[in-house]
């Protein structure tokens, strides 16, 4: 659900009150009446159409200095109000790339920075950004890569894609990524920067507070959707982190959020921050629908529309960390489809951990680590119609 909120109406547009207004002024002024279609008529509704357009010029510029309601370069601005500052700009995959030379050498071979790599078929090119050596005596070295084109399109390399130098160094023999890319996000929209505005109020000290962890970490990405940090032995932070397509983070994420979160300037003295993985629980969906007899919907309609708000469940169940496993929010999103009645046989409800501590109880360790839901498999069976 969008924390947006719809505009803020300061001065009235309605054009029918409006008029009315200027029509009983011009007749108390003038002693004249004002018919249909006069030309009096026809000049005070010009008059009151330029104060319309006036009004919502007024509106609009009321709520672009709201941050709840400003968009685009206005929302940039007020930003200077809150701690961050600057809305998050499209960030690059990462992935860790193993250089190979053909023999070890009796002194340090140096790989570049800038050395690039891409794959067989060349669609994005690989960089690094720090010169490295391999050592003496040694045959390989793994370095970080960043994609040259920041976004999405460099998440998803597996692990072997990666494998084409471009920039050949001294005594090179091969290349290849060992861990699969990730990292990789858009420039943050109105609506991601303004949470992030929101959460940025935790951050004015270190990231002591739940609240501030929350926000250093999803400053790294907007592809991040929930974080959950805990801490269930004194000093130690372990922070979960999860994707907008419901996944639990990859390496290089993590790494991107461990080092936001354990900066110095950041993270309490006292602090110990590690990145840590949820807990994965499967469930399966397995559902037989029936379509009344009456229905004016095709049959294909329905069953599209069944699948949607199957997929768009499946979604909402992994759109959070702790979020229950809940068979009704599956059963309301069919029902509204057209359907006649459904048999839901799974899932069932299954309750999640959500990580956090309850400070009156002794948690063992894994009762800390939050939960997070898995699609297993999907069974959709069609009934057939019935009657009402």
């Amino acid at each position: 659900m969008s924390s947006r909120n719809p505009d803020y109406q300061f001065v009235s547009t309605d054009t029918e009150q409006l008029e009315a207004k200027l029509i009983s002024a011009y007749e108390k002024i003038t002693g004249v009446s004002v018919h249909p279609g006069s030309p009096e008529r026809l000049f005070i509704a010009w008059v009151a159409y330029t104060i319309l357009l006036e009004r919502i010029d007024n509106n609009y510029t009321g709520n672009q200095n709201i941050p709840s309601r400003a968009e685009g370069a206005n929302l940039d601005a007020l930003g200077e109000l809150f701690y961050v500052m600057e809305r998050p700009t499209a960030t690059s995959a990462a992935c860790t790339v193993r250089f190979i030379i053909s023999e070890a050498q009796e002194s340090a071979i140096l790989v570049p920075a800038g050395t690039r790599v891409t794959d067989a078929s060349r669609v994005l090119v690989w960089e690094t950004r720090e010169d490295a050596y391999i050592p003496a005596g040694v045959t390989y070295i793994d370095l970080t890569v960043y994609c040259q084109t920041p976004g999405l399109a460099g998440n998803g390399y597996t692990a072997g894609q990666i494998n084409t130098i471009v920039d050949v160094f001294d005594y090179y023999l091969s290349c290849e990524n060992i861990t699969e890319s990730d990292g990789g996000s858009d420039a943050a929209t109105d609506e991601e920067f303004y949470e992030l505005m929101r959460a940025s109020m935790d951050a004015h000290s270190t990231a002591g507070a739940v609240g501030s962890y929350i926000y250093w970490a999803k400053r790294v990405s907007t592809e991040i959707l929930d974080v959950v940090p805990n801490s269930p032995i004194p000093g130690e932070v372990y922070i979960y982190v999860l994707t907008k397509d419901g996944t639990i983070a990859g390496e290089e994420l993590k790494k991107a959020v461990f080092a936001a979160c354990n900066g110095d300037e950041v993270r309490p003295f006292t602090d110990h921050v590690q990145m840590a993985d949820p807990g994965v629980v499967t469930y399966d969906i397995d559902i037989t629908y029936y379509v009344p007899n009456n229905t004016t919907i095709s049959s294909t309609a329905i069953h599209e529309a069944v699948e949607d708000a199957i997929n768009g469940y499946i979604a909402w169940q992994s759109g959070r960390l702790g979020r229950d496993i809940n068979p009704s929010e599956l059963y309301g999103r069919i029902m509204k489809t057209g359907v006649k009645r459904i048999e839901l046989r799974k899932p069932i409800f299954t309750a999640l951990q959500d990580g956090k501590l309850d400070p009156e109880k002794v948690y063992e360790i894994s009762q800390t680590i939050p939960q997070v839901a898995k699609l297993g498999t999907k069974t959709i069976i069609v009934g057939g119609y019935e009657d009402e």
